[in-house]
């Protein structure tokens, strides 16, 4: 093992070397001349992709919105940036309808940032993360790392105000509520009919947020023939199924999983199985869509419908 004391001497060699070397070139460079080098400061989060190139769809957007500003103060912020091949995998004149609608820019830009510097060593962590515009947007690993339906392409540029992770697609905030999802979407007639009959319509367009595992058209033609007719002509009971189906909270299928039961608004538990990725309701009913996002919470699938035990 060598010492340091043994190289001691060769060191002191070289810098008298190197002393002779400078202290015969500074005459000729000029004394007044000589500057110590300045400290090369980081770029904050504008200034990288403005530099990138990548950007630049982004950049006028931010420019647009007058948010060039705040994305330049000192944060920090985590930006999950959409490139210019992101946007332009939007449909036709989205770009120039949002440039001409800044409110609405405004809303979508802020849905890509996230107070805090979040690395990706902690994002992978995450199922959620709530963004500066309100809303929160969905974390999954699974395959790569997902925000909502983007993927992140390369994570980790650090700017000086925090970080980017470039992402392959822009992510819209939701602007439909929980019922107005469920009317939209045409596959839960019954249940908008449920909801509508026992005057629960109101509560599940509050803020909340709430977790509705909705069933389908098909799912409540499974129950015995007259069950519905019966439940809609008996409104607690019609209200006590229903509200078995909705959980307070937002609680996304990367929590789901994670879970051996959650209490229902109606205050019995639902018992959660999980076998290999599948995740099943009371051991029948079956998650059969995830994560499908709402201004007040998040809608899971089932394919069929689940009675609380004093049903």
């Amino acid at each position: 093992m060598r010492s340091f004391n043994r190289s001691r001497p060769a060191v002191g060699m070289v810098a008298l070397v190197l002393f002779a070397v400078v202290a015969a070139t500074v005459p000729a460079m000029g004394i007044g001349q000589a500057e110590a080098p300045s400290a090369v400061s980081q770029p904050d989060i504008v200034e990288i992709a403005v530099s990138d190139g990548r950007f630049t769809t982004l950049v006028a957007a931010l420019d647009a919105a007058g948010l060039v500003e705040t994305l330049q103060g000192d944060g920090p912020f985590t930006v999950f940036a959409p490139t210019d091949d992101a946007f332009a995998k939007l449909p036709a004149g989205t770009v120039d309808a949002l440039l001409a609608d800044i409110p609405t820019l405004t809303n979508i830009l802020l849905y890509h940032v996230v107070s805090g510097a979040v690395p990706s060593s902690d994002v992978v962590n995450l199922t959620s993360a709530t963004t500066v515009q309100g809303q929160p947007v969905m974390i999954s690993t699974s395959d790569g790392v997902a925000v909502n339906d983007a993927n992140v392409v390369i994570p980790d540029i650090i700017a000086s105000n925090g970080i980017i992770h470039v992402i392959d697609t822009v992510i819209l905030p939701p602007t439909a509520d929980i019922v107005e999802t469920a009317v939209a979407d045409g596959r839960f007639t019954t249940l908008v009919a449920a909801v509508q009959a026992a005057g629960l319509v109101e509560t599940l367009q509050s803020p909340g947020p709430f977790t509705v595992f909705a069933p389908t058209d098909a799912a409540f033609a499974r129950l015995p023939a007259g069950t519905v007719e019966s439940l809609l002509a008996n409104i607690p009971a019609l209200t006590d199924v229903l509200t078995y189906h909705v959980v307070a909270g937002r609680v996304f299928a990367g929590d789901v999983v994670g879970l051996s039961s959650a209490a229902s608004v109606q205050g019995s538990e639902i018992s959660i199985g999980v076998m290999n990725g599948s995740v099943t309701l009371n051991g029948g009913s079956n998650v059969v869509i995830t994560d499908i996002l709402t201004t007040n919470g998040v809608i899971h699938v089932i394919d069929a419908v689940i009675l609380p035990p004093s049903n």
